[in-house]
């Protein structure tokens, strides 16, 4: 494996550590200013990642899979992040603590929603991470380097259209 697909296996053990401790902090050791903190710190990792994807590419390297995950990645963890960490608050809260809610359960045209708003996050996350991979593309400025990252843009734009329908169909057949 290479630097990048490294990078990106450390940034998302390194997102949910965070989350952990930042929820952890927050609801064990009662210090909420401290694991409010924390979970602030997710922003950051997308930050390194980005960084590390960038200077390896300036440097030269030909833009490969790896680097096409890494936009990605950053932008699901932008569009989702916010999600991601409220489901995982609700959980500890409920399994950890045992002071929360339990999470909810969702059927019928509610889980259609909740879908179809999940499925907006996607293509919130698609945007940064289209924006990533044609700036990528752009500032390499030879196709044949950054043929995966191309390739990668077209695969996710059919994800994306896929996951569209799914949203539909779960009006079309709601979840029991």
């Amino acid at each position: 494996m290479d630097i990048i697909t490294w990078m990106i296996v450390a940034c998302e053990i390194g997102f949910w550590v965070v989350i952990v401790a930042g929820l952890t902090t927050r609801y064990i050791l009662k210090k909420k200013k401290t694991g409010l903190f924390l979970l602030a710190l997710t922003p950051l990792i997308d930050l390194i990642l980005l960084v590390t994807t960038s200077v390896h590419l300036w440097n030269g390297a030909e833009a490969t899979i790896a680097h096409a995950v890494a936009a990605v990645y950053i932008g699901v963890s932008v569009a989702f992040g916010k999600s991601m960490i409220e489901w995982a608050d609700v959980r500890f809260r409920y399994y950890i603590t045992k002071e929360g809610p339990a999470p909810e359960k969702l059927s019928g045209i509610p889980h259609a929603k909740h879908y179809f708003k999940s499925w907006l996050q996607h293509v919130f996350a698609y945007i940064i991470g289209a924006i990533f991979l044609v700036i990528m593309i752009f500032l390499i400025g030879d196709a044949s380097r950054t043929e995966a990252l191309s390739l990668a843009l077209k695969l996710w734009t059919v994800v994306l259209g896929v996951d569209f329908l799914i949203a539909v169909s779960h009006f079309i057949w709601p979840k029991k």
